[in-house]
């Protein structure tokens, strides 16, 4: 099902505060920190010709976020930043001066992270990010994580010397112990997720992730048409989708949000027209994508650039997996995570609908842009679901173009 939006700020003006965050100045910000980053170079932006004819339009790209900052996925580019920025101001605070992205290695900018404890909720990605960003800038980690986040997750976590926390529940159950444990501690709570009083760290979380859409529209001839993104919370459908208004303005192209149909708290609350808390069913295989509240902050963007949602299940992803792994002759084989692969899973299911196809305008002359926002985080999964490993899927792409 595709639900239009037809809200009441559809189409109106992004807040101040989101448009500084989320245009060219704050996607420069982000810019300085990562140009740091010795480890740190452009993701590609893949096409698949070949399965853009079988489904009928001019050309589909894919921005791979699996090769992310050695994360393995686009939240390597958020809850890192974060924290850096929290550090720096933290920093210049102490100093009595500006600090530079410059001084981080420096003995006062160490020190003063030194004192910082960073806390988040995570289903696996956002954790690895912060917990990443801590030890980039020698603070400390406390991750917190439900009890649907997989043994191999919480070791990539722990990894980066990251302290953790097992919470019964689900992960908005981990988002709220995370919250209260940090405030009775007093440590830093960086949220990908926002809620009343706490809005501008998870700004900060998403502002990060304007880099790929920055990327990708340096890596393509003209503009997409179309740009499909999966949503948990929504932060990355508003991060990207609000760049796009911001830096493409009448170019922008049509924001579709995909979410899996067993927690699609933004699909609810679009049809709502507010934010609404989903209840709990049962698990979706898309991990890292099972939220059941929308992000305040996500969502007062959607509200305004999104051009429509959609859900999908747990089949079509699996299925858009495999395409991707297994791709027709001629396209790049590409390791999609099962939440990574929930964008062309949605782009799929659009245009098998004839219905949708029109209603999006998906036709002969469309670019769509899709983003793989995670590789094989769980290798042992990604087998079990694909009948590969990612390996295996490399090595094929390695020998087609030999």
């Amino acid at each position: 099902m595709l639900l239009a939006n037809s809200g009441p700020h559809y189409r109106s003006p992004l807040p101040a505060q989101d448009a500084a965050m989320l245009g060219s100045a704050g996607a420069d910000e982000v810019g300085r920190f990562l140009a740091l980053r010795a480890d740190h170079h452009p993701t590609p932006l893949l096409s698949l010709p070949a399965l853009a004819a079988r489904i009928g339009i001019r050309n589909l790209f894919v921005k791979d976020e699996g090769q992310r900052l050695d994360l393995c996925s686009f939240k390597a580019l958020g809850g890192a930043y974060a924290v850096v920025r929290l550090v720096i101001e933290e920093a210049s605070r102490q100093l009595g001066r500006q600090v530079d992205y410059s001084e981080i290695g420096s003995a006062d900018v160490r020190s003063a992270a030194a004192g910082m404890i960073f806390a988040c909720a995570t289903d696996g990605n956002h954790g690895r990010s912060v917990a990443q960003g801590a030890r980039f800038v020698g603070a400390k980690a406390v991750i917190f994580v439900h009890g649907g986040v997989s043994q191999g997750r919480v070791e990539a976590i722990a990894a980066f010397g990251a302290d953790i926390v097992r919470v019964n529940g689900t992960y908005d159950d981990s988002v709220t112990e995370a919250a209260r444990v940090s405030q009775t501690r007093g440590w830093t709570i960086v949220s990908d997720t926002s809620w009343e009083g706490y809005e501008r760290i998870p700004s900060l979380v998403m502002q990060g992730y304007t880099t790929i859409l920055r990327e990708a529209l340096l890596q393509m001839r003209e503009p997409p048409t179309h740009l499909f993104v999966q949503a948990g919370v929504g932060g990355v459908a508003a991060a990207l989708g609000g760049h796009a208004e911001l830096v493409l303005e009448a170019r922008r192209p049509k924001l579709v949000v995909v979410e899996p149909a067993l927690s699609a708290c933004v699909f609810a609350s679009a049809k709502a027209g507010r934010p609404v808390k989903v209840s709990h069913g049962a698990p979706t295989v898309m991990a890292m994508l099972e939220c059941y509240e929308p992000s305040q902050v996500a969502w007062r963007i959607l509200a305004r650039v999104a051009d429509g949602f959609m859900t999908i299940d747990d089949g079509q992803a699996i299925a858009a997996m495999n395409d991707m792994a297994r791709p027709l002759s001629g396209d790049p084989a590409i390791v999609a995570g099962e939440s990574g692969a929930a964008g062309l899973a949605g782009l799929l299911r659009a245009t098998r609908d004839d219905a949708m196809r029109q209603a999006l305008g998906l036709d002969a002359d469309a670019r769509v842009l899709v983003i793989n926002s995670e590789g094989a985080t769980d290798p042992e999964r990604y087998r079990d679901l694909v009948g590969l490993t990612p390996e295996d899927v490399q090595m094929a792409n390695a020998e087609a173009r030999a």
